[in-house]
């Protein structure tokens, strides 16, 4: 949210001939055209692309990261993959964070900008781990602060600025001397799922795996064998969509099995099994409709209707 004003008004700054090249993550859905590299292209000196597997990485080029793709930096050039999802996103920020920093270290500098929730802290935190430098934009000149606060609450950052402040900083540290690289620590590792986290009695709600949990201070990171990866707030998201989803799928389950009760207490001869899937009938769609009202409403409406009849449209 924000991001792409953002991104071109920084553009529109950046020398023809800047030291450094540019990784560009912005949350996008799966089938979503983006145009983004052809504006960043017209706004600025330096060209922009949605880079291919295996594309080399060229210094004053932009790479904007595909719809639905990961972005992941290696020596040398940029790997375009369908990996799970993190945060709910991909491609996602903290996938090309933790790459970076683990193919160049220091010499990373990792720029958090407008967006909601806390997507990024975590691959801060291992850009910092690795020497690199964190920036990130004041949340008070954010659209959406959400993703500069976190990370200004988790993570020792190098600098916050305003949006005009950024490109004479980025083209002012691309020119800079990156310090020594130093050993990431376990408990990095453990957030990069390279080492394993503490169990947790969680599933992932993509794939319901089992999750492991990993702390940095107070930022709590999940992550399942698959790969999919949540913060806190990111996971109780998620799992709220994914109780929504069972939630309609017992509402779809109960009205067919109401349906089908009232089928046969329409065609069946006996009296008394006739009355029993009458009632079944009635008492599957009241069910059906309790959970239909929590779901639109947030609270089941109590009503009565008569014996053998739904409650409500």
């Amino acid at each position: 949210m924000g991001g792409v004003e953002l991104l071109l008004d920084l553009v529109a700054e950046l020398p023809a001939k800047l030291p450094a090249s540019l990784f560009v993550v912005l949350h996008t859905a799966a089938g979503y055209v983006s145009s983004l590299p052809e504006l960043l292209s017209r706004r600025g000196a330096l060209p922009a692309k949605h880079p291919n597997h295996g594309d080399p990485i060229a210094p004053g080029q932009i790479y904007v990261a595909p719809p639905d793709n990961h972005l992941l930096v290696r020596q040398g050039f940029v790997e375009v993959v369908r990996g799970p999802k993190e945060n709910g996103h991909r491609p996602a920020v903290d996938p090309l964070f933790r790459s970076a920093s683990w193919s160049y270290g220091p010499r990373v500098v990792g720029v958090i900008l407008s967006g909601y929730l806390d997507c990024g802290t975590a691959g801060l935190l291992s850009v910092k781990a690795r020497g690199g430098l964190a920036v990130v934009q004041d949340p008070a000149s954010a659209t959406a602060p959400d993703m500069p606060r976190s990370a200004l609450e988790r993570v020792a950052v190098d600098h916050v600025v305003n949006p005009a402040e950024l490109p004479g900083l980025i083209a002012r540290l691309a020119t800079e001397e990156a310090p020594a690289w130093p050993g990431a620590g376990a408990v990095v590792k453990t957030l990069e799922g390279a080492e394993p986290g503490s169990h947790v009695e969680l599933v992932c709600p993509s794939c319901h795996g089992v999750l492991t949990e990993a702390k940095v201070g107070d930022f709590r990171h999940f992550r399942c064998h698959v790969g999919h990866a949540f913060s806190l707030e990111s996971l109780v998201g998620e799992q709220s969509e994914d109780l929504e989803r069972a939630l309609w799928a017992a509402v779809r389950s109960l009205e067919e099995s109401a349906a089908l009760s009232r089928r046969l207490s329409h065609i069946e001869r006996n009296e008394a099994l006739r009355r029993r899937f009458a009632e079944k009938e009635g008492t599957l769609s009241q069910q059906a409709d309790m959970i239909r009202q929590i779901l639109l409403h947030g609270e089941p409406r109590l009503a009565s209707a008569p014996e053998g009849q739904p409650l409500g449209p």
